[in-house]
This record gives structure tokens, C-alpha cells and sequence, in this order.
């Protein structure tokens, strides 16, 4: 047996040999099984689930905006009626996208909650990435005021770029039409500048069966920002975008089955502040420091999600980031006191199925 086993191994061995000596030296076999690999890629589809209707929710960037190479900046997918929508278009979120396979052509419209970069800062690369894959129409972006000086600001950067592309590849065919590689603003105009947030809401978006409002929430001196609620037949799931626990927002989430909120450990965050300042960074010590002023708490996440009847509450665009798992029990102190359970840490690539028929919301994994 034991003579066996040897002939076998060594058998084994040879083989492999012979195997990588022949792709290193034959060219041919080289590019058939690139082109069987680029062929395997390319034909794998979407990782969306088609089999049911339903209200879904994918988180495409949880992180904030210090740097988590495991985590996209701020993005989330929202899925109903068949339609896609994304709220936010942080850092690295297409590319998370792109890895899942979801079909960026097929985006119905953009949802910013408001103009800080690591909420705006691929808009760009996501339209034009939807355009060279097949859109053949503008990109819609909704927005608070000031959504029309952002949208232009990127058409303008990437006015090189689709005149470059629809050069090489337009062939004369119509493939990258110029007149959709641009994006259309929507401003949600009824909250102004300088407005002091007093949480009124406003319908922006209804077609298919879907509604989208936009909240207006307090993050100053950030103003105007936006949540928005997604609703679909009697489903419905909020994003709150950067904010403070506030009365207008609780009220608009009210109900809703799955609230996806910000969330920073404020006590964390100090303590990173300290060390920065400790160690002569002087500057980021106090942009630490300043942003408890401006976000959400965990404690306080799960004081709005009870105050407002939500079903499930989900975290995103978590800071500090959460560098290791056992961080997640001082990132969570006090939030098993307010709200028990019904409370999840989001990452990117978290899949929320929210069923039409109000039984249990599932949890899964897209994987990149």
C-alpha cells in the first residue's frame, strides 16, 4: 500500500510538472484558457436575486471617511419593482458594484444625501461606467439644492473622457453616444440653504410602483441634507444619509421596516483624537473631535429605530472603523440597553430582503 501511495504521489507530481511546463512554453495554451477564464467572468450574472418581488437593500459602502481597505465609502442599492436606485456614490463603492456583477446601465437614478466627498466622490466613475456598458440615456441624480453645481462640476471633469471614449469605441455604430454619457440633475428645491432643518419631507420620485421621499434631517453646518424613504407595496426602508437623532427624522421613519442608519462611536472617536493630538497631528485631532457635533450615535440609532417602530436597524457608514471584530463591543456599549435585538453592524456586500408579505426580513451575503 505504502508502494502505492509513493507511485501515486509521484505520479501526481508529474503530471503538474508536465502541465506547467506546457502553459509556460505554448502560447496556444496560454490564450485558451485566458480566454476560457475572461469568458467564465464575463458570463457570470448579476448576484441580485430575480425569483421573487421584493423590497431589497444592498449595502455597497459602510465605511466613513477614514480608510478601511475591507470597506466602500458611503453607498447604498436599493432593489423594487425591478428597478435599481443608489443612494450615495462613496470611494471605491463602484468597484464593489462592478464585483457583484450589478447591472450599472440599468440604475434608474442617484439619491445624494448631501455634498461631502465621501458621499459624492465616484459619481463620476459611476456614470461613466453605466454609459460604456450600454445606458442610452442621461443618468438621473436627485439631491438637495446645489445638486445641479455638483452634477455639472462632474460633467464638466469628465468632459475629456467620453469625447476621448466615444472616439475609440463608438465605430461610427452609435455604441457610446455622447448625449447619454452626461448626468441630469433633480433638485429637491423645497428646503433652501440656511433653512434651519425642521424635518419636512417631500415626494421626488414615483413611478412603478415606487415612492422615493426625501427628509429633510440636520446635519450642520451641512444644510440642506436628505434621508430618503423607499416605499414599495407597503414595504418600505429609510437611509438616513449623515445626521443627529432629530424629531422630523423619527417621524418620517416611522413604521418603516428596516432603517439603515450612520452611526459614530463617539467615545472612540475621542479616544483617537487623543492620540492624534498626542502624537503632533494637531489638525486631524480636531476634525475628529469636531464630528460628535454632527453624527449619530450608536445608543442614539437605536433610540430613533425604537422611537420609530422600525422593524430591523442596520449600521453603515460606521466610524471608527472597525478594524477587527472585537471592536464591535465598545462600538455597541449601551445599545443592547436601548434596543435588544433588531440591530445588525452592516458590511459592504450585506443583502437585506425585505418579503411583500411581512414575514421575517432575511439576511445574506453578496461576495465579490
Amino acid at each position: 500500500m505504502k508502494r502505492v501511495l509513493v507511485w501515486l504521489g509521484t505520479a501526481t507530481v508529474t503530471v503538474v510538472l508536465i502541465a506547467f511546463l506546457a502553459f509556460q512554453f505554448s502560447p496556444a495554451l496560454q490564450d485558451r484558457l485566458f480566454a476560457a477564464g475572461a469568458r467564465q467572468q464575463m458570463a457570470r450574472s448579476s448576484q441580485l436575486p430575480t425569483g421573487d418581488d421584493a423590497l431589497r437593500v444592498v449595502l455597497c459602502g459602510t465605511s466613513s471617511p477614514l480608510p478601511l481597505r475591507q470597506a466602500a465609502k458611503a453607498c447604498t442599492l436599493v432593489v423594487a419593482g425591478g428597478k435599481l436606485f443608489v443612494v450615495d456614490v462613496g470611494p471605491e463603492s463602484p468597484e464593489n458594484l462592478a464585483l457583484w456583477r450589478i447591472p450599472t446601465p440599468n440604475i434608474e437614478a442617484v439619491f445624494l444625501t448631501h455634498f461631502h466627498s465621501d458621499h459624492i466622490g465616484e459619481l463620476g466613475e459611476l456614470n461613466m461606467q453605466g454609459w460604456a456598458q450600454g445606458r442610452r440615456q442621461p443618468l438621473k441624480v436627485f439631491g438637495p439644492a446645489g445638486v445641479d453645481q455638483v452634477v455639472g462640476g462632474f460633467n464638466a471633469a469628465y468632459s475629456f473622457d467620453r469625447q476621448y471614449r466615444n472616439a475609440h469605441h463608438s465605430h461610427g455604430q452609435g455604441l457610446l453616444p455622447l448625449e447619454a454619457a452626461v448626468m441630469a440633475p433633480y433638485p429637491a428645491d423645497f428646503v433652501q440653504p440656511g433653512d434651519v432643518p425642521a424635518g419636512r419631507t417631500q415626494v421626488i420620485y414615483n413611478a412603478g410602483g415606487v415612492t422615493v421621499t426625501a427628509i429633510e434631517t440636520d446635519h450642520r453646518p451641512v444644510a440642506p441634507a436628505f434621508s430618503y424613504r423607499f416605499s414599495y407595496k407597503g414595504r418600505s426602508v429609510v437611509i438616513t444619509g449623515d445626521t443627529v437623532l432629530n424629531d422630523g427624522l423619527t417621524a418620517a421613519a416611522r413604521g418603516a421596516d428596516v432603517l439603515v442608519s450612520e452611526a459614530q462611536a463617539h467615545h472612540l472617536q475621542d479616544l483617537m483624537a487623543n492620540e492624534a493630538e498626542a502624537i503632533g497631528q494637531k489638525t486631524l485631532a480636531s476634525v475628529l473631535k469636531d464630528t460628535s457635533r454632527y453624527h449619530i450615535n450608536p445608543v442614539e440609532a437605536a433610540r430613533l429605530a425604537n422611537r420609530a417602530g422600525v422593524r430591523e436597524l442596520v449600521y453603515t457608514h460606521i466610524a471608527p472603523p472597525l478594524v477587527f471584530g472585537l471592536l464591535k463591543t465598545p462600538w455597541l456599549r449601551g445599545v443592547s440597553k436601548e434596543r435588544p435585538d433588531g440591530v445588525t453592524i452592516g458590511r459592504d456586500g450585506m443583502l437585506i430582503t425585505i418579503p411583500l408579505d411581512g414575514s421575517a426580513i432575511r439576511f445574506d451575503q453578496l461576495e465579490g
